[in-house]
């Protein structure tokens, strides 16, 4: 279980959002790409705002020419593989595709790519994503990635309260943040 958790009619937390950015700052300012430890700071940041694990936030960035979506996080995702836009079963390439954000309570019992959770994150076995918020990061009107908010358990009810309208109304506030954070992986 996640511990307590943040109430979904509290609004944004500006300084949640104010810490992101400054780790963009840090970020931009290097001479270096990202490092892990870099994109670390980063998911848990986004982390905080929604009450979730730094290992229950995804961002995935959009590889338009070859039309697949790559884990930027979790860094461990990064190496694992890809998610064809053309998936009928992975929710981040619908959420791409059709630019639509969803809030899934059942996530678990919905057809969806598994492949991704069985990658060791620390983890115990039965650990799987129950409940998802999913949506698009744009830039003028261009699909960059796709970023998700999970909440992981061995059931629906250990994993934490159910996401609200106001949860996807946070992630999708984290737009701009979420595509300079994807400009900036991918310029490295």
């Amino acid at each position: 279980m996640n511990g307590s958790h943040r109430s979904s009619g509290d609004p944004m937390p500006v300084r949640s959002v104010t810490e992101i950015e400054g780790l963009l700052d840090q970020m931009e300012k290097q001479a270096a790409p990202p490092s892990p430890g870099d994109l670390d700071l980063v998911s848990s940041a986004i982390a905080k705002l929604f009450d979730v694990q730094p290992d229950e936030v995804a961002v995935l960035e959009l590889h338009a020419p070859s039309k697949i979506l790559k884990f930027v996080l979790p860094d461990k995702l990064r190496a694992v593989g890809s998610i064809p836009l053309t998936s009928s079963a992975a929710l981040a390439a619908r959420t791409a595709r059709e630019r639509r954000s969803d809030v899934v309570n059942n996530f678990a019992q919905s057809r969806h790519a598994s492949v991704f959770e069985g990658v060791p994150l620390g983890r115990g076995q039965g650990v799987s994503i129950q409940k998802l918020i999913s949506t698009p990061v744009l830039r003028d009107g261009e699909v960059l990635g796709v970023a998700q908010i999970s909440r992981k358990g061995e059931t629906q009810q250990d994993c934490g309260p159910d996401f609200k309208a106001s949860d996807l109304k946070t992630l999708q506030g984290l737009n701009d943040v979420l595509a300079r954070f994807l400009l900036l992986v991918r310029s490295a």
